[in-house]
């Protein structure tokens, strides 16, 4: 019996573990932290071995195959102990893959993943095809696999999770973009996290395909100098494709086949540029699974956006409250600030993953009134915007940064939780600063 070893007791490791043991591994799982009353009641019910708050070496290294959760870095001891010794390291996605037939759209890119893989979704179970949504969003991969027998997925793939692939090979690879991001991972070299997002597309045939953005600086100079075997379907904004996604006279265009789309971009029940780039990238994946035009079209109109995305929570006193937790890189927060019509305080902050904010300055000088730091440490959101901006305060949580926010806006002004930085000096996660911004604004 093989022995599978899964470093991590979280989404991805208790769905890895299910699968493993459904595939006649002998399934353990390793913690080095505690493990959650979730995941525990699901690796006792399914009988399976763990350890929590430890890494025993010898019960690892006579692994035949380690899957590592995405968040434990190559440069772990263990890791690196792993690799020494020839055992494969891999990811959930990985594992999962090669247990299931089905057709797989694979999204990746800085920002837009879970709002395209959301609306890919959407769309493509709107016309009634069988296809479920995994990766970075709900159930794991692995857990879908072994508890379903769904005939497609559309998955939201990180840079970690493509890091740990070795044959995976999606149908449908879509890259949304390429900005700096998860540097700290990547020896603060930006070629390492573009090369990690391409590993999507490394596998791919000539019968498959990769739908890129093509007014991406990044992903263009990758494609100069690097083959893939996947027919490229490009859409952009900026330029007329012969063969992809534009706009023409504020019309989404689509032509990649027989039945070409056209659809204005105000039908689109998702906002601003960089959500017309996800509705394009959804549209075509759609299409290239022979959904018909009408679908599609019905979809993007009435598809509700992604929790913690530039989510509406309310207005209060004439003053509107936007969600977007979501937003832990400074490329997201430029979406958002360029979304903003009303003159906004800025709640920003918290782990710097190596972010320039220069790029934001025009924006915000044109925009924000006042910025709440939300973070322990602000000192370069101080230092960039002091100059730009009247007002800075520091906050330590979320409901003090409302509170602040709702004394500093007035009748017409909007508030953005926009962090543009990690959550994890403060929250458990994005979605944990989301929700508790929620309550607090709910709370005024």
């Amino acid at each position: 019996m093989r022995r599978l070893v899964v470093l991590g007791g979280g989404e991805s490791g208790a769905g890895t573990a299910i699968l493993g043991k459904q595939k006649g591994f002998e399934v353990f799982v390793s913690d080095k932290g505690a493990i959650s009353k979730k995941y525990k009641e699901v690796l006792l019910h399914n009988e399976i071995d763990f350890e929590e708050n430890q890494h025993t070496e010898s019960r690892i290294l006579n692994a035949d195959v380690v899957m590592k959760s995405p968040g434990i870095p190559d440069k772990v001891a263990l890791i690196q102990k792993l690799i020494k010794n020839s055992i494969p390291v891999i990811s959930e996605i990985e594992f999962a893959a090669q247990f299931t037939n089905a057709n797989i759209i694979g999204i990746t890119g800085s920002n837009g993943k879970t709002t395209t893989t959301l609306l890919t979704h959407h769309i493509i179970k709107n016309a009634g095809i069988n296809v479920g949504v995994a990766g970075n969003i709900g159930d794991s991969f692995a857990k879908q696999v072994a508890e379903n027998d769904f005939k497609n997925y559309v998955l939201e793939i990180s840079s970690f999770q493509l890091d740990g692939i070795q044959e995976f090979c999606p149908h449908i690879a879509i890259i949304t973009n390429i900005t700096p991001d998860h540097l700290d991972r990547y020896e603060y070299d930006f070629d390492k996290y573009i090369d990690s997002k391409f590993r999507i597309t490394k596998n791919q045939k000539l019968t498959d395909y990769l739908i890129y953005d093509a007014d991406d600086e990044a992903i263009n100079n990758w494609l100069k100098v690097n083959k893939t075997s996947a027919k490229l379907v490009p859409f952009s904004l900026e330029k007329e494709l012969e063969y992809g996604a534009y706009i023409k006279e504020n019309t989404i265009m689509i032509n990649i086949n027989k039945e070409k789309i056209n659809m204005p971009i105000s039908t689109l029940s998702v906002k601003g540029k960089h959500n017309t780039k996800n509705a394009m990238a959804s549209a075509m994946a759609a299409q290239l699974l022979s959904v018909r035009k009408e679908f599609i079209k019905e979809s993007l109109a009435e598809f509700e956006g992604a929790e913690h995305r530039l989510e509406n929570v309310g207005k209060i006193m004439g003053v509107e409250y936007i969600n977007d937790s979501k937003a832990t890189n400074v490329n997201a927060t430029f979406y958002a600030l360029e979304c903003m019509d009303k003159s906004t305080v800025w709640i920003v902050g918290g782990v710097d993953k190596g972010n320039d904010y220069a790029d934001l300055l025009p924006l915000v000088r044109e925009k924000v009134k006042a910025i709440v730091c939300l973070g322990l440490d602000n000192a370069k959101i101080k230092n960039t915007f002091g100059n730009v901006v009247d007002f800075i305060v520091e906050t330590a949580g979320a409901e003090e940064a409302v509170k602040v926010s709702h004394k500093l806006a007035e009748k017409g002004d909007a508030v953005l939780l926009s962090p543009a930085c990690a959550s994890f000096d403060l929250f458990e996660s994005y979605e944990d600063r989301g929700r508790q911004f929620k309550n607090a604004v709910r709370n005024l």
